[in-house]
């Protein structure tokens, strides 16, 4: 096996935590909750196993999605009613207006097959990467509508004064934070290979150095045809 950085591992353990079904619906009901959620009311509103909900809030936890809190309950009464209840709350970068929609199941797809082919072919995994995603990319192309193909998988394309497009979302934020240049590098070879699939040249796709928080470090030229 090769020797890789651990922390990027770590970070991989992160993404997956989101590719199990009910643990994304979890997360998204605490994001839509507004407020700290205990197991008991998670549990009650998606209709899952207590122990379920427990194990799974636990592993958010664990892996930096979720805060914990303990308060204790004006409604509680009775024996044991002393005891504050431990809340789990959404990390706040995450949580706003509207929801920034994330794609972090296809990140850790892509950083696992990538590191996957590198072990197998002794090639380095930022190349196999790159490759992985282009593969990608070129699957997610849609012909003729590479700006819906992209709004889709959320990157929020919107017009600027330049007549292109920013993109006002990164599907890989909290990834692109400690890891700017692997996932800044994937993601160009992904947005590269989709506009190619969906009938333009990859060069209408360029970097954005100073890209704002929580942006794309991409955009897209003028496409032709748009007035």
């Amino acid at each position: 096996m090769g020797t890789f950085d651990l922390p990027w591992i770590r970070k991989i353990a992160a993404v997956a935590s989101l590719d199990d079904e009910n643990r994304r619906r979890l997360y998204e009901y605490l994001l839509s909750s507004g407020s700290a959620v205990g197991r008991d009311e998670a549990a009650l509103a998606l209709e899952l196993p207590r122990s379920s909900v427990s194990f799974h809030l636990d592993r958010l936890v664990r892996e930096g999605l979720l805060r914990v809190e303990f308060r204790k309950s004006p409604d509680r009464t009775g024996p044991g009613s002393g005891r504050p209840s431990k809340l789990y709350i959404p990390v706040m970068d995450e949580i706003g207006v509207s929801i920034p929609e994330r794609r972090y199941d296809l990140a850790g797809h892509l950083m696992a097959t990538a590191i996957k082919r590198a072990e197998a072919g002794g090639a380095p995994v930022a190349a196999a990467l790159r490759e992985v995603a282009a593969a990608k990319g070129s699957e997610s192309g849609r012909p003729g509508d590479f700006l819906g193909a992209i709004s889709e998988l959320g990157y929020q394309p919107t017009p600027d004064a330049s007549g292109g497009y920013r993109l006002l979302n990164c599907p890989f934020h909290r990834l692109s934070r400690d890891h700017r240049d692997v996932v800044c590098a994937m993601n160009g070879a992904f947005l590269n290979a989709a506009a190619t699939a969906s009938g333009l040249s990859a060069d209408v796709v360029e970097p954005v150095p100073d890209h704002g928080l929580g942006q794309c470090c991409a955009r897209i030229k003028a496409l032709e045809g748009d007035s």
